[in-house]
């Protein structure tokens, strides 16, 4: 048997129009080579059927067989060199995007290896930290980090690389070639890179700088006064909570906080307009940084208030040192728009004791002391100390209680007779609150009225004793007729003189109380006309029309009343009781002429504070006509009052011996 021989080479075996039309590459291919073939075919059997000579369909049907191979040729031989080329011109056009993208993008990019070194950066990277594309490639990417900020970003860089979190974004600083700092918005995750073992990092960083400082400055200016720059009541507010948490941790060291506030900046402001105001404030406030230490706050925290925290003072007396360094310094002038300019300060002291807990609390006692100051004259500083922790505690029970006190009924009214001092007969008398505390007892008008005025409870309890005066006075005219009826007077505050609808409330409580206004005389203080001279002449003159009586309670002891007494509508005087009291040695010439200038004005004049003999004679010698005090009564009850009317009016007749 004859064996083939495995090195001479087979003959192809003929394949079938299928296998063939399987081996094409694209559907479309093999129907072109099946209608192509079928063609050949139909020529070769119609030129046999029509007669054709043999060399027409020969030639045919080889020409449509030959140009169905070379189309195989074509397809098979370059259909893989074209998918060959085409893949490689993707690949090289998609670096090339990838590198014209990643040089042209907008903010700064870089490829960095696991062990932070820089491998690609972009043309953004290398302005926002200008250092050439060269010079970073040099460098580890961490240097160019903020010192403050490289341990919380090598935390996260570890974090990412170990695979806990898939990347990070945060805002930081970095430094600059040349030292400056920005401020930028930095994102960071892993690039896996194909057929590579080693971890690359992909940082995106753009720079925030300009919006992180309008941030800064917004929030500068939240804590900041806008005139002064100095740091406002907020920002004071959280350094004492700082200083009291830390004083509470330790016992050798303390704090202080002084409170100032302008003496008579009002006045300033008013003669000499705001703006010369606005200039006083800005240069107090430099003085005042001038006389602290770098560690201290100076703050604003009012319109004319400053306070100043002082840290680490080993006593109060540091303190106290500072307040009188500032003192001195406020007695130089300010130059002000070309014109000296004289302020001075009063200040209240308060040491950081253990015992607080809250900044409003030390910065309240500050407070207190710097009113304790005022009220003593200004131009000073007070300590606050345990008893005016307890005149303060009192002021604040006092406070709560005057808002309870009409609720319970409290109040009552007395009357003080004032005696005409030629035949002792009462021609009138002045109607004054009194306050039965129900604990406290009887509490003084001296006392509680301040507060009242300062509450704004004075408005409620003024007009209620007015109608209670005017209904009192009706009764006793009913009761008591004559032919020179008795007047009640009753002091308006401040605050009620400075109501809008004050008129009407007058003459509503007139009307309902059926008394005739010239029988009624209200009393206002001098200073309270002379705070606001045209605001004042316009009520009085309103008052006036009612027919009312007006009287300037406490005379003499403003400051410029004679200028202007002519222009009120004033019909009484009253001569404070300080001129009265000296009389026998002093103030006689005084008495005299503010009795003369009231009868050269055609007013009446009531000496107040009569209390002696010897006072009494001497007024009756110097022609006053009346008189209010102890030598002729205290303030009495009504039944005192009926008791005393009615001797006055039908005395009884003399008893014979």
């Amino acid at each position: 048997m004859i064996r083939a021989d495995p090195t001479v080479e087979k003959k192809p075996q003929a394949r079938s129009i299928r296998s063939w039309l399987a081996a094409l590459p694209t559907p479309s291919a093999a129907r072109l080579l099946f209608v192509i073939i079928v063609s050949a075919i139909l020529v070769v059997a119609t030129g046999d059927s029509m007669g054709l000579p043999w060399p027409y369909f020969a030639v045919t049907s080889s020409a449509l067989l030959a140009l169905s191979l070379l189309f195989f040729a074509s397809r098979f031989s370059s259909r893989p060199r074209k998918v060959a080329s085409s893949s490689e011109t993707s690949l090289q056009s998609n670096a090339e995007l990838f590198q014209a993208a990643f040089d042209s993008a907008a903010i700064g990019m870089a490829l960095v290896s696991s062990n932070g070194r820089c491998q690609r950066v972009n043309h953004s990277l290398c302005e926002i930290l200008g250092y050439s594309d060269q010079e970073l490639l040099a460098r580890d990417f961490q240097e160019f980090v903020h010192p403050d900020e490289r341990i919380s970003i090598r935390t996260k860089w570890e974090q990412l690389l170990s695979g806990r979190i898939p990347g990070y974004q945060v805002e930081t600083r970095c430094v600059q070639r040349d030292g400056q700092v920005v401020w930028v918005l930095w994102s960071v995750s892993q690039a896996h890179v194909e057929n590579s073992e080693s971890v690359h990092l992909i940082f995106q960083i753009q720079n925030i700088t300009d919006r992180k400082e309008a941030e800064q400055r917004l929030h500068h200016d939240a804590v900041h006064d806008a005139l002064t720059g100095l740091p406002n009541r907020a920002l004071m507010m959280d350094h004492l909570r700082i200083s009291i948490a830390r004083n509470q941790r330790r016992s050798n060291i303390t704090f202080a906080v002084l409170f100032l506030d302008l003496d008579r900046f009002k006045v300033i402001n008013d003669s000499l307009g705001h703006m010369i105001g606005d200039q006083l404030l800005v240069g107090i406030a430099r003085r005042l940084e001038a006389c602290v230490r770098p560690g201290d706050t100076v703050a604003r925290v009012g319109g004319d208030e400053f306070t100043i925290l002082l840290e680490d003072v080993a006593d109060v007396r540091e303190a106290v040192s500072v307040a009188e360094r500032i003192q001195q310094e406020m007695k130089l002038p300010f130059n002000l728009s070309g014109r000296d300019v004289f302020t001075t300060l009063s200040i209240g002291i308060a040491p950081g004791l253990v015992s607080y807990t809250r900044p409003d609390e030390i910065l309240r006692d500050a407070d207190t002391a710097m009113y304790r100051s005022k009220s003593l004259g200004k131009a000073r500083l007070e300590l606050f100390d345990e008893e005016m922790q307890a005149r303060t505690v009192n002021l604040l029970q006092m406070e709560n209680d005057l808002r309870l006190a009409f609720e319970r009924s409290e109040f009552y009214v007395n009357y003080q007779p004032i005696v005409a001092l030629d035949d002792f007969r009462v021609c009138g008398f002045e109607a004054l609150v009194r306050w039965q505390h129900p604990e406290r007892g009887l509490i003084s008008p001296t006392e509680f009225i301040p507060i009242a005025e300062e509450g704004g409870q004075i408005l409620q309890i003024g007009e209620w004793v007015l109608r209670e005066a005017c209904q009192q006075l009706q009764h006793w005219h009913e009761r008591f007729p004559s032919e020179k009826p008795m007047y009640m007077t009753v002091n308006l505050s401040a605050k009620q003189f400075a109501q809008p609808d004050l008129v009407d409330r007058v003459r509503a409580i007139l009307s309902e109380t059926n008394v005739d206004p010239s029988f009624l005389k209200l009393e206002i203080t001098e200073s309270v006309v002379m705070d606001d001279f045209k605001s004042a002449a316009e009520m009085l003159a309103h008052l006036r029309e009612l027919g009312v009586g007006l009287s300037i309670d406490d005379f003499g002891t403003g400051y410029s009343s004679l200028t202007y007494l002519h222009q009120f509508p004033i019909d009484t005087l009253k001569i404070d009781r300080s001129f009265v009291s000296r009389m026998d040695t002093e103030n006689v010439e005084i008495v005299r002429t503010i009795l003369m200038l009231a009868e050269n004005l055609g007013m009446d004049a009531v000496a107040e504070g009569v209390e002696t003999k010897e006072q009494m004679s001497l007024l009756r010698n110097l022609s006053c006509k009346s008189g209010q005090g102890y030598f002729f009564s205290k303030p009495m009850s009504v039944a005192e009052a009926e008791a005393m009317i009615s001797e006055t009016y039908y005395p009884r007749p003399a008893l014979v011996a």
